[in-house]
């Protein structure tokens, strides 16, 4: 069972009001639920929790920060600014934001921005239910890949197997690394 808020959710994004109101009509049929994660009436943005409990957001029109991203947004993670700055040398991603120990990455190809929101960063509770995995390309070499992680900050678990192994990034969040095939 779900314990606390994921460290981890989606943010949709909406070109239009209207468009907002239909991912959110959309999704509440489709089992979703309102969800309270103190929110100030004043934000525009709705809270949603999938038929499983995990929370995603439906973001106003207008938000500049995800403009040109896509439906989804971003994958927005409770967070260090230490692992932005992990997952930017891990991912090879420039960092396209950085104040108030605030970070956010994104592909040079653009695309969904993964971000992390600074301190406070909610407790984590057992391994979290969302989590990344790196699928290393084609001719990437299974054997140093691993250590350039732990070089960057990221600790060995010891879990996995011949095709796969799980890592924990500086913040203790679970992710794993899958051989190239």
């Amino acid at each position: 069972p779900k314990a606390g808020r994921n460290r981890a959710h989606f943010d949709l994004t909406s070109a239009s009001p209207e468009q907002q109101r239909r991912t959110v009509a959309r999704a509440l049929e489709l089992g979703g639920r309102h969800v309270d994660i103190g929110q100030s009436p004043e934000e525009e943005h709705v809270v949603l929790a999938d038929p499983d409990g995990n929370e995603f957001c439906v973001i106003e029109a207008g938000n500049e920060f995800l403009a040109d991203t896509g439906a989804i947004g971003a994958v927005a993670c409770d967070g260090t600014r230490a692992v932005g700055l992990f997952w930017s040398e891990a991912l090879r991603w420039p960092l396209v934001w950085d104040q108030d120990e605030e970070t956010a990455i994104q592909s040079p190809d653009g695309g969904t921005k993964l971000t992390w929101g600074g301190p406070p960063v909610a407790p984590k509770r057992g391994v979290n239910r969302l989590s990344f995995e790196l699928g290393l390309p084609a001719g990437a070499d299974w054997g140093t890949e691993p250590d350039r992680l732990v070089s960057l900050g990221a600790t060995r678990t010891g879990e996995g197997d011949g095709d796969r192994m799980t890592m924990l990034d500086p913040d203790g969040n679970e992710f794993s690394v899958r051989r190239p095939g």
